[in-house]
């Protein structure tokens, strides 16, 4: 039997894309019951870093350089982080956050045989024919991390099959550009406003992981994805998590201010947030 106190903990990013719809929502897509971590559940579009994240990029992004991402996220080949973000965007939602080289508009993909051929270039991605290098290189493709933004932190505690240090980001959508799920790991995708998720895991109709729910909390506090978006390029000072429990083992994560903050526990679930509205 494993001890779950070895299992490594694999660093992982995923981006909250919101947009004022009119109102404010955010991208997200559920992942399959097939799989073994987070079944079921609806998510921000993310995954694992992997190591071909990290120096080929380097000078294939615009808008932040590795000094800058590392120092942000207290680590080595902190750029791999955006990355990651970005490709995994890409293979998730279809969502691509990039220009042509020499461009300042996103990839229009309501261009049919634009859209036709990205696709094909995402599918041959997912079943492992190409690399998101190899897209980026033949498609001439600059990186847009300019505004994709830092603002939270989970690392997921001792006990399932995977263990995660997750980086959550948040961004705006491109233009001339709406998701899809990619029909693997993903079965579905919704544009959700944070409160109708909240209330949708209460009913129990929309699963969430805690991390998840958590972020939902944060950008619910928000009027416009616009004000999200401000506070985001804040980088405000980072605020850890507490959890605080309740009947038969359940627990919410809490933020300091909020009831039952300061008889919380910091170890259980660690997590850090820097996304919330300014305070006077």
């Amino acid at each position: 039997m494993t001890d779950p106190t070895s299992l490594p903990i694999v660093p992982a990013a995923t981006v909250m894309i919101v947009d004022d719809r009119p109102d404010l929502q955010v991208l997200m897509v559920r992942r399959t019951d097939r799989v073994v971590f987070g079944s079921g559940m609806w998510v921000f579009p993310g995954g694992r870093v992997d190591a071909a994240d990290a120096d080929s990029f380097h000078d294939l992004v615009d808008g932040l350089d590795d000094e800058a991402a590392s120092a942000d996220l207290g680590v080595i080949d902190g750029l791999a982080h955006w990355i990651a973000a970005v490709r995994e965007t890409f293979e998730e939602s279809g969502v691509l956050l990039a220009h042509r080289d020499g461009s300042e508009e996103p990839i229009a993909l309501d261009d049919p045989a634009t859209a036709a051929h990205f696709a094909r270039l995402r599918s041959d991605l997912n079943r492992g024919a190409t690399s998101f290098l190899e897209i980026v290189h033949s498609e001439r493709l600059r990186l847009v991390l300019d505004d994709v933004h830092y603002v939270g932190r989970w690392i997921t505690p001792v006990g399932p099959p995977r263990r995660f240090d997750a980086r959550f980001f948040i961004t705006h959508p491109p233009a001339h550009q709406e998701p899809s799920h990619d029909g693997g790991e993903l079965v579905d995708w919704e544009w959700v406003r944070p409160a109708e998720a909240l209330r949708g895991h209460a009913e129990g109709t929309f699963g969430l992981m805690s991390p998840t729910r958590r972020m939902l909390q944060s950008l619910a506090l928000f009027g416009s994805a616009d004000e999200a978006m401000e506070a985001a390029r804040l980088h405000l000072p980072w605020e850890r998590a507490r959890a605080v429990f309740g009947d038969a083992g359940s627990y919410d994560l809490r933020m300091p201010g909020e009831e039952g903050y300061e008889d919380g526990l910091e170890d259980f679930e660690r997590g850090w947030v820097r996304l919330r509205p300014v305070r006077e």
